[in-house]
């Protein structure tokens, strides 16, 4: 019960930092002037970094690629 719960919380974190990243992603494409991209940049680079923590941890713990894309997650 306890590693599914851990599991639940693993595949939760993916999911918000999956949202994050593409949500970064967009803030790039649409960044207007030197500031806006510069700032855009670093959204983008934090965003990757905390998703692939979120991966590495899933597969410190164990859990597969397909039960994380099952949950609708590509990676």
């Amino acid at each position: 019960m306890l590693k599914e719960m851990e599991e639940d919380q693993i595949y939760s974190d993916i999911q918000k930092a999956k949202a994050e990243w593409e949500r970064a992603v967009r803030q790039f494409e649409e960044a207007q002037g030197q500031d806006e991209i510069d700032y855009a940049i670093y959204v983008l680079e934090a965003a990757e970094r905390k998703y692939q923590i979120h991966l590495k941890r899933a597969k410190r713990v164990g859990i597969n690629k397909a039960v994380i894309a099952d949950r609708g997650v590509s990676m």
